[in-house]
């Protein structure tokens, strides 16, 4: 779909005991055909395996699936230990979808996640989200450094 998703990379996850895969299945599925690099990590993952994975793998994206109901305690639980392995949130697009009340979408926004997607939620919609977080933050990321390299000129 878009050329400029070739360089995201995306980790998607099933913390905890939720069997119901099919929706992240779809997800990686439309990622893969718009040139994101997905890595799954299957079902049935620990927050520490999630938070592990996402540092070796260097990822722009950090994607949580959970269908079961236990998904505050897992995301939130995720979501410190991304912290604890040295990964700032703020750097990181971590996103979430799953059977969410639309009354946790703020706690889970507080949480540090930027995008909270139910079902029904369009697959472009994710994508253009992915496409516009990612990419505004290496836009930020490059206009910082020039303004590093060029205050360091003028010294």
């Amino acid at each position: 779909m878009n050329s400029s998703s070739s360089s995201i990379r995306v980790l998607l996850a099933k913390p905890g005991l939720d069997g119901h895969d099919r929706g992240v299945k779809v997800i990686l599925r439309a990622l893969l055909d718009a040139g994101m690099e997905v890595i799954y990590t299957g079902m049935r993952v620990t927050p520490e395996a999630i938070a592990l994975a996402a540092v070796q793998e260097d990822v722009d994206a950090i994607g949580l699936s959970n269908h079961s109901g236990a998904y505050k305690t897992l995301f939130e639980t995720t979501a410190k230990k991304l912290t604890e392995v040295g990964i700032d949130l703020k750097s990181k697009v971590l996103f979430c979808g799953g059977a969410i009340p639309p009354s946790e979408v703020t706690k889970l926004e507080a949480m540090g996640f930027r995008g909270v997607f139910t079902p029904g939620t369009s697959l472009e919609t994710i994508i253009q989200f992915l496409n516009k977080e990612v990419l505004n933050k290496e836009v930020l990321n490059k206009e910082v450094l020039n303004k590093k390299v060029q205050g360091n000129g003028d010294d």
